[in-house]
């Protein structure tokens, strides 16, 4: 393929991303094609510190439990905790043993040490509250959220008492049963209490969304905005966990797009606080709908939480898709020069940005091959997907971290 794609090139930077953008996004969206690299979380936290420095943002939201964010939150904003214990409780799926990720969180505490409250970063957690193996017990969710409530209304309005939750909940471990997530059977989803508490869960969320007024002055937005995550996230493992006790065929592309709603969701609360960089898997971020292969199903395909947003925010979305040369730790060598990723492997450099849209036009109506990685922890980038990205980041090499 002799194609001259060097002229869709740049310099990764923020400047850089920003002259390919009609303006600057509300979210700007930058995926990986593999997660535990720290290679690509160093490239992450120098586009957040550029993109604070140079353009005024404030909030990076990342793939990880979004009520455990709130711990690193704290610590960034208020110094609550020390770093040991934030890395420990604020991070979900193993991320917190990541130096990149340690980085990010020492840095921001750093720089809003002294800012006033209004100039300081924030840190937002994107997932939730979900595993691959299990998903978490509402109980943290639905009780901090009772309790917000319980603090601050007249006891007659609430639709139940922290007693009765309690109750209902009964032990976390009947909610997180590794077994259920392959044995419907297993699953609480469907019990009388969990049906119970998913109409109390509605009811405390009705409930804050009426009081808004009065709650806002009695403690503040931020306060509320948290009510309104616990809420979130209460109601969506309630929801999560009735399907997981689903037995029909539509299981699992179910669970999936919940999930990638609740990221969804998640990610349009942070985008009310203003311009935000958010880093998770490409599957969870791009706008064309995902696909997975699970056990011995069909082709699973759902609509990613990239996908919702930006049907949501428009042109205030933006994605630039990570594509890698190798990850020889891995098994995954230099790619075949009739992919995207062989032909900009080609290129002297060793990361840059290019403008995908501009790279589709040049390329015309002859798309590359798609590459396939001999790895399943890798998914390569999909040639067809060039046109839906507002710019594509390319790492040549990604050495073991």
């Amino acid at each position: 393929m002799a194609t001259d794609i060097s002229d869709t090139t740049h310099a990764f930077e923020a400047a850089a991303v920003m002259k390919l953008l009609p303006a600057p996004p509300r979210l700007l969206a930058l995926g990986e094609p593999t997660h535990g690299e720290d290679t690509l979380l160093d490239l992450r936290n120098e586009l957040f510190r550029q993109l604070v420095e140079q353009e005024g943002y404030r909030t990076i939201a990342i793939e990880s439990d979004c009520v455990m964010g709130l711990v690193v939150d704290d610590y960034v904003t208020s110094g609550t905790g020390t770093l040991d214990e934030v890395m420990e409780h604020g991070f979900s799926h193993g991320w917190g043993a990541s130096a990149a990720n340690r980085e990010l969180v020492r840095w921001m505490r750093a720089h809003n040490d002294g800012l006033p409250t209004s100039e300081r970063l924030r840190f937002a957690g994107a997932d939730g509250p979900l595993e691959i193996t299990h998903a978490a017990s509402p109980r943290q969710a639905l009780t901090a959220l009772h309790g917000y409530l319980a603090a601050h209304l007249d006891v007659e309005l609430l639709p139940c008492t922290a007693e009765t939750l309690d109750r209902l909940l009964g032990t976390d471990d009947r909610w997180t049963h590794p077994a259920a997530m392959t044995d419907p059977s297993q699953s609480v989803g469907r019990s009388a209490e969990a049906s119970r508490l998913r109409l109390l869960a509605d009811d405390l969320v009705a409930l804050l969304d009426a009081q808004t007024p009065q709650l806002i002055t009695a403690t503040s937005r931020d306060d509320w905005d948290r009510a309104r995550l616990y809420g979130r996230t209460a109601v969506g493992l309630l929801r999560y966990h009735y399907w997981m006790a689903d037995t029909s065929p539509a299981r699992m592309t179910r669970l999936l797009g919940l999930r990638d709603q609740m990221m969804a969701d998640n990610l349009l609360a942070v985008a009310e606080r203003g311009p935000a960089l958010v880093h998770a898997h490409n599957s969870h971020l791009q706008r064309e709908k995902s696909t997975m292969r699970m056990w011995d199903q069909p082709l699973l395909e759902w609509w990613s939480a990239g996908a919702i947003v930006s049907a949501h925010l428009g042109e205030e979305y933006t994605f630039l898709a990570t594509a890698l040369g190798t990850i020889r730790h891995q098994g995954v060598d230099a790619p075949s020069p009739d992919t995207v990723e062989g032909l900009l492997y080609a290129l002297p450099e060793d990361r840059c940005v290019i403008d995908a849209p501009r790279l589709a036009t040049a390329l015309g109506d002859t798309r590359p091959a798609p590459r396939v990685s001999p790895w399943f922890g890798y998914a390569p980038f999909d040639p067809a997907h060039l046109a839906g990205s507002d710019g594509l980041v390319f790492v040549k090499d990604v050495p073991q971290s």
